[in-house]
């Protein structure tokens, strides 16, 4: 079994997972490669073994040959990890080392147990639905997907912009708004739900539209199937807007055509034993508990 790993940061408490992991694999059957942000980040608290290659981003190409990669982080590092999957369809461990974690959903403690599901195959794979982003203006490339969302804003504090959305070629509103979030059912425990869009099931068809700081309470967001094509154009006081693909952004103006679909291709998140969305909506949420219940 072939893993890699991927992280931005790791500070020097978290070094210990990183050793636990190490020492995991040295006594199972598994081979180790940690991406170059991953080894620099580990390298300056811990000694690194010899046999452990450091991989750059680019080297990773369709991933031939690998089994899994980890996600060592919050929700924030598996975003960027999905982007160097890309249509590999290379399944992705998401192990939290941040403080959410909707997506990276299995704790940093279970670290060795989830090595030893994955060598018995004790695991399943939950297919996450992607945005292509398409414009007349190319922004995005040469990655145009999104595992969360889509955002148009508008770029600084002047007044409210105006947004246009269109369905499958019918106009839908014009939002007077900050802004609109287009997001996956992955995306909706994000910003989505910020600003008031509902939570859907992980594996949900749908796509939510979403308005930020509408000027008209009656607008609400709306619920979509994912097999809908999405058009929007931006216009507004300022001659320039930004467009977000999960973290990434790009500058856009009144010229600029968005068309939305789904991508062809999906994400596969490893799911544990017990560790299901709705149990981590349950304990990330804190639904049912109410402080009332409780002595001080």
């Amino acid at each position: 079994m072939h893993i890699v790993v991927f992280a931005k940061i790791i500070e020097q408490e978290q070094a210990l997972v990183v050793q636990e992991l190490i020492e995991k694999c040295a006594h199972s059957p598994v081979k180790l490669t940690f991406f170059r942000t991953m080894y620099e980040a580990s390298a300056q608290w811990m000694t690194i073994p010899d046999h452990i290659r450091c991989l750059d981003n680019e080297e990773f190409g369709d991933g031939v040959g690998v089994d899994f990669l980890f996600s060592l982080g919050g929700d924030g590092t598996l975003l960027e990890a999905s982007m160097i999957i890309g249509a590999s369809g290379i399944p992705i461990v998401g192990i939290n080392l941040g403080r959410l974690g909707f997506l990276a959903s299995i704790e940093k403690k279970y670290i060795a147990q989830t090595i030893d599901k994955l060598v018995n195959g004790e695991y399943s794979l939950e297919k996450r639905s992607l945005l292509h982003f398409k414009s007349n203006e190319s922004q995005f490339a040469p990655f145009p997907y999104a595992l969360n969302d889509m955002t148009l804003i508008k770029r600084d504090h002047s007044s409210m912009v105006v947004i246009h959305a269109a369905v499958n070629g019918e106009f839908l509103n014009s939002y007077w708004a900050d802004g609109v979030i287009l997001s996956t059912p992955t995306g909706s425990t994000g910003y989505n739900l910020s600003c008031g869009g509902p939570i859907l099931m992980p594996t949900a068809e749908n796509f939510i539209i979403t308005p930020i700081a509408p000027h008209n309470l009656s607008v609400r967001p709306l619920v979509v199937p994912d097999n809908s094509t999405i058009e929007f154009t931006i216009e507004g006081r300022g001659e320039n807007f930004l467009c977000t693909m999960d973290s990434r952004h790009e500058v856009i103006s009144q010229k600029t055509k968005i068309t939305v679909k789904r991508a062809p291709f999906d994400i596969n998140l490893v799911k544990l034993p017990k560790i299901t969305f709705m149990k981590t909506m349950r304990d990330k949420l804190q639904w049912g508990r109410d402080a009332r219940n409780y002595k001080k």
